[in-house]
């Protein structure tokens, strides 16, 4: 077959008939899914651990089967360069991650990253010849369940995280990024630094509800909301349950179970939309006849108003050290992580919403509240996401479940965009 050419910027010119093939995604997918496998029909394969390993290692032979050159940078990030005509022009970016949380689903992350396989394997099999250079990437600890922050490897790309300081976080068997990542052979050799790209696409599951609720096939997000990551370390007295009184008692998991309530409320005292979690509680020495002596617990803090974040958490902290104080307790409070809210690029969301169109999707404008990738590349050049939907709004489970249709939809969503950014040969506004 002839190498195909088109002249074209917009969406709609020359190659609408491109479609993936939906069958060799849907067989990816599953590939992957077995790399890690839990019974109840989910993922653990948490960031650097062997698992994850070996599923790098199965993407690096695809990515070597259709020719593209591989690179591996000094976060581990994984990038599969296909050469377009003019290979000096900055590329369109395309990606996500394969890393899991702890007994977490097999869409979330992986589906970006396979879906941008099934992009280059379409492209190679038509002997499509873009203008610019189309680059898969795999980005390293997006999860941050493992490691803490979330996107910690596109973070440093984007210039907002210090490398050596990532590769000093531990894990809790305390365990360094850094050493974990030369373990598994991918602490690469290439400067973790960003470069110019024209363009990110990001193909997600929405980890939401409303795309199922309202009946579209394709979310449009114009951005990401706002993240903040808190640890809050409580110091009380350990002792024996049964020979010490209740009163004058400083007990520092009771203390942290009142925090834990002011975290729930704060987003109907706050007023406006924002969510606030507790996700992760430890208690010292964890013994059922010891009276806590100790206790570690996060919040997650999001919003669209990233004003509002900080005055909720502003408040919060009053709040905590108030009760502490009350249970005789000392309390820390460490910022683990920050991120603001992020607006995509108008001309690439609005690039996502006709692509949907033109293929006969639905669609819904939102935003994201789950933190992404594209939140760091939105801050260093034009980005934008695809959403499908997620059955049941369930995500970060084993339950986890997007139909294979949707997962085939948004794949040619992501193509025609791709496609579109990829024949572009003005700047725009791409990064540098």
């Amino acid at each position: 077959m002839p190498a195909a050419h088109w002249e074209g910027t917009g969406v709609d010119e020359g190659h609408d008939e491109l479609r993936v093939d939906g069958g060799r995604l849907r067989r990816s997918l599953e590939a992957m899914a077995e790399i890690g496998a839990t019974p109840g029909g989910g993922m653990h394969r948490l960031a650097l651990s062997d698992d994850d390993r070996r599923a790098r290692d199965l993407l690096v032979a695809w990515l070597e089967e259709l020719g593209t050159r591989v690179e591996v940078d000094e976060m581990g990030n994984i990038f599969g360069r296909r050469p377009g005509r003019d290979d000096g022009l900055p590329p369109v970016m395309t990606g996500s991650h394969l890393d899991t949380q702890p007994r977490g689903g097999r869409f979330d992350g992986v589906l970006g990253v396979m879906g941008a396989l099934e992009v280059l394997r379409t492209l190679h099999e038509r002997d499509v010849v873009t203008e610019r250079p189309i680059v898969l990437v795999d980005w390293t600890n997006e999860e941050g369940s493992r490691f803490a922050p979330a996107m910690m490897a596109s973070g440093v790309w984007a210039g907002a995280l210090d490398r050596d300081w990532a590769w000093a976080r531990t894990d809790a068997d305390g365990f360094r990024f850094g050493d974990e990542l030369a373990r598994i052979g991918y602490r690469g050799p290439v400067p973790c630094a960003r470069r110019p790209f024209h363009a990110y696409y990001e193909l997600h599951i929405e980890q939401g509800p409303r795309l199922e609720r309202e009946g579209r096939a394709i979310g449009v997000p114009r951005g990401i909301v706002c993240l903040h990551w808190y640890d809050v370390y409580i110091e009380g007295t350990a002792n024996q349950v049964g020979t010490t009184p209740m009163e004058g008692r400083n007990d520092a998991l009771v203390t942290a179970a009142e925090m834990v309530l002011e975290v729930r409320d704060l987003p109907a005292r706050m007023g406006g939309g924002m969510v606030a979690t507790v996700g992760e509680l430890y208690t010292h020495p964890n013994s059922r006849n010891v009276v806590p002596g100790a206790a570690h617990f996060t919040v997650d803090i999001r919003s669209w108003d990233d004003e509002l974040a900080l005055g909720a958490w502003d408040l919060l902290q009053a709040e905590f050290r108030a009760i502490a104080a009350r249970h005789g307790c000392g309390v820390r409070i460490e910022e683990t992580w920050r991120v603001r809210h992020n607006e995509f690029a108008p001309e690439l969301v609005a690039r996502v919403r006709h692509a949907a169109g033109r293929l006969g999707y639905s669609t819904l404008d939102m935003e994201s509240g789950a933190g992404h990738d594209a939140s760091y590349m939105a801050t260093v050049g034009p980005a934008a996401m695809v959403f499908v939907p997620s059955i049941g709004g369930r995500s970060h489970v084993e339950v986890e479940e997007t139909s294979w249709e949707d997962c085939e939809a948004g794949a040619n969503v992501l193509l025609q965009c791709v496609l579109a950014s990829a024949h572009e040969r003005d700047a725009g506004a791409g990064a540098g």
